[in-house]
């Protein structure tokens, strides 16, 4: 069966339809969603059935870790544990297009992580379906690259949402996109932090180390 494709407006997303998603994902369902760096998979973080399906729709093994989004820096500290420089670096870089590795706390599931690690990567979007979504829902959303195993990247929005309308169970549109690009992913789970790949918002940071040497 076909999912539910909504369309919500990009500035103010309608109440009626972020509560008709929430629903869906209360439910045990998976969507497909616009954050600010692009089409993204989701899910309750606490549902481990859907957690299995997504990873069973991009062919992950059980230990890769999901990453996911949280509505603020207090909602991440309900999530990981966070030194005092690492609060300090994503205080100043939030919200926006950053993926920060964190030793994860006693409130995230085990089955949402690699055991062996035992880390999460928690984002904090500048996205206001995302903001609306993760108000409405409560908890963190799950949050994985819309992309499909050896398959080329999708053209346009109206091809990933072609893709995965029966791979998922709601595909959500907005009326107009404005996508940054994969994040930039930092390991703070050190001391010293570790920039794991260059994304969008990679000139900021470097920025921001400047001028605290």
């Amino acid at each position: 069966m076909p999912a539910t494709v909504y369309t919500i407006h990009y500035e103010t997303p309608e109440k009626q339809k972020i509560h008709k998603i929430i629903e869906v994902l209360h439910s045990g369902g998976v969507i497909l969603y616009p954050t600010d760096t692009g089409y993204s998979l989701g899910c309750k973080l606490s549902n481990k059935e859907a957690i299995t399906k997504l990873r069973r729709i991009r062919q992950m093994d059980t230990d890769h870790p999901m990453t996911f989004l949280c509505l603020d820096i207090s909602n991440i500290s309900e999530y990981a544990k966070v030194e005092n420089n690492a609060y300090k670096m994503i205080k100043r870089l939030t919200p926006g297009p950053y993926t920060f590795i964190l030793p994860a706390s006693k409130n995230v599931p085990k089955y949402s992580y690699n055991p062996k690690r035992k880390t999460s990567g928690i984002r904090i979007p500048d996205n206001r379906l995302c903001k609306a979504l993760l108000t409405e829902l409560g908890e963190p959303l799950i949050c994985l690259t819309a992309k499909l195993p050896d398959k080329p990247e999708f053209d346009d929005n109206e091809d990933t949402i072609n893709a995965f309308m029966k791979l998922v169970d709601v595909c959500v549109r907005t009326n107009e996109h404005h996508f940054v690009g994969e994040s930039t992913v930092i390991d703070l789970t050190q001391d010293e932090f570790v920039i794991q790949r260059r994304g969008a918002g990679y000139d900021e940071l470097q920025d921001l180390i400047s001028d605290e040497l």
